[in-house]
């Protein structure tokens, strides 16, 4: 297991050049008494987790406090789902990076493709949010990701690409290089479908590709409905670090299986 730390401790421990990791997105779900129970579990099993795998929760904003107090003395790390791209002001309703720090989260989702879809997010607006998080002192978790309609067009790699591009300009490789990239195909969200490994792979390959000596280091994870059956498959592969997992990460007996599935 990865002790929890600032990026730069984080950095250190790697298997090869890049660390695994492993991202629960709870999404919408929760409620104080079983996120207690999660919580409490992933921090008794977790103790023997793996060596090289770093587990994080990112936990809808009313929840971090609770993922503060019981996580803080254990290897899990916690983060959230969303950010607003301005450090402060008149936004009601947004939550800063500053404010999500204050909880003592270390990362933060943006760009998943539910923002995308549902509110109209532009790849512009992720950029930014990715901008305001590692100006925050927070690891943003950027998600990319091409429709059903585009891979049949066999558009999934011009799709992936325009997307990674503006984050390249906004932030720059260097700073790009302190992100993590989730590869999350949109018809594979919530939907059952899986991309197969070797899909996956090919997308997590001309990722990196795209990101150069830059992406020789970073953590790229495949997100879109991976279970305990299928993320062993998927993590063996030679450019997939680890996944972000929807709706198994909401049982501690599916989470825990596709955390150890890195053997």
């Amino acid at each position: 297991m990865v002790a929890r730390g600032q990026p730069q401790e984080r950095q250190e421990q790697r298997v090869g050049r890049r660390t695994r990791r492993v991202v629960g997105n709870w999404k919408m779900h929760g409620a104080l008494a079983r996120n207690a129970a999660l919580l409490d579990a992933c921090v008794q099993r977790f103790q023997a987790a793996a060596p090289g795998v770093e587990i994080v929760v990112c936990v809808p904003f009313p929840f971090l406090a609770q993922a503060q107090t019981l996580l803080r003395e254990s290897d899990v790390a916690w983060g959230a789902q969303d950010l607003s791209p301005h450090a402060q002001g008149a936004y009601t309703g947004e939550v800063s990076a500053s404010m999500l720090k204050e909880f003592g989260a270390a990362f933060v989702i943006v760009g998943h493709s539910e923002r995308r879809a549902q509110h109209s997010e532009t790849s512009a607006l992720v950029a930014a949010k990715a901008a305001a998080a590692l100006a925050g002192g927070l690891t943003p978790i950027i998600c990319l990701g091409e429709t059903l309609e585009e891979r049949e067009a066999d558009m999934t790699e011009a799709v992936v690409a325009g997307q990674l591009a503006v984050c390249m300009e906004t932030l720059g490789l260097p700073a790009l290089g302190q992100c993590v990239i989730a590869y999350e195909p949109v018809w594979a969200i919530g939907t059952g479908r899986t991309a197969t490994a070797v899909q996956a792979q090919k997308v997590h390959a001309f990722l990196r590709a795209r990101l150069g000596e830059t992406g020789d280091t970073m953590t790229l994870l495949y997100g879109g409905s991976v279970k305990a059956s299928n993320a062993r498959e998927l993590f063996a592969m030679p450019d997939i670090d680890g996944g972000l997992i929807g709706g198994a990460s909401l049982t501690i007996d599916e989470f825990e299986p596709i955390c150890r599935a890195f053997d």
